[in-house]
């Protein structure tokens, strides 16, 4: 049997398909006729000699066992294909003339100001665009083409339009007011249930559905990790920050770290993340590396 040569753009379709689910979604994010997604998937079929997916009885395409085999080729192709054309345009391109940056509010801020100050002098004439962002929002912003690096947790790193690079990590610890009854000795388990927890928000849609060491049913949502620390200091909950954050207040006492039986401090990894399609010219290779001396990646 002699197979044809499939397309990039097929390949693309095929991808776009599994990944969104249907061939509606697909024409959706790809901006074309569902009869165009289903053309390109019929003469993909063709040329490989294979039925990718099985359509009778179902409304949502599943994948046949010759197309759960041939996805990871498929993925690995388009992926090439993307750095390749990635690494080109960085070839032909010199110094980007603006940059946009977006940061986790989980990033400390004296190393951001220490990064950002040592930019400006290295490259005067690159325009910066700066915005603090948290959890899935720092994703959607690269995602939606309003910045073209952003330095974000764990949270935001596994979308498949985004390359990500572990730069770092902070340590988010559990913390109150002293008069607070959890910072108490002897506190027992499931006693942290029964107050108020101070939670960070995310301002899109992208976390829907999902808690991050959330214990308690009694919560407040803040988009601000600076009203959530101000709160935290006038006792009206309980919640994690970063410790270096909160460092001066545990020396002065304004906070102290609980010692709580669920242990919710964790280590937040801080990835570099960009889209696979966006090239990495001169000054935004130059802030990973920044940031990760600065983070201790």
């Amino acid at each position: 049997m002699k197979l044809g040569d499939p397309s990039l753009d097929q390949l693309r379709i095929f991808l776009e398909v599994v990944d969104a689910g249907s061939f509606g979604g697909a024409a959706r994010r790809m901006n074309r006729a569902v009869s165009a997604i289903s053309y390109g998937i019929a003469q993909l079929e063709a040329q490989l000699a294979v039925t990718l997916f099985e359509r009778e009885g179902s409304r949502k395409p599943v994948l046949t066992p010759a197309g759960e085999g041939l996805l990871a080729e498929a993925r690995g192709v388009a992926d090439g294909i993307d750095a390749l054309l990635a690494k080109t345009r960085s070839l032909h391109a010199g110094l980007e003339s603006n940059l946009g940056l977006v940061l986790d509010v989980m990033v400390p801020g004296d190393d951001t100001a220490g990064v950002l100050r040592d930019f400006r002098e290295t490259f005067p004439t690159v325009a910066l665009r700066l915005r603090v962002e948290g959890l899935g929002a720092v994703a959607s912003c690269l995602i939606d083409e309003e910045g073209q690096l952003a330095i974000g947790g764990p949270i935001v790193g596994e979308d498949p339009l985004l390359e990500r690079q572990a730069i770092g990590e902070v340590e988010l610890i559990p913390v109150a007011a002293p008069s607070h009854p959890l910072a108490q000795k002897g506190v027992q388990p499931g006693e942290s249930r029964k107050h108020l927890q101070l939670v960070l928000s995310d301002r899109s849609s992208r976390t829907e559905g999902r808690e991050f060491s959330v214990i308690s049913p009694l919560t407040w949502r803040l988009g601000d990790l600076a009203a959530k620390h101000s709160l935290l200091k006038e006792g009206l909950g309980w919640g994690n920050m970063p410790r270096e954050m909160v460092a001066d207040d545990l020396a002065a006492g304004r906070l102290v770290e609980l010692d709580l039986p669920e242990k919710p401090g964790d280590n937040y990894t801080l990835y570099a993340l960009w889209r696979r399609d966006t090239r990495l010219g001169p000054a935004t290779s130059w802030l990973i590396d920044a940031f990760r001396e600065r983070l201790g990646a």
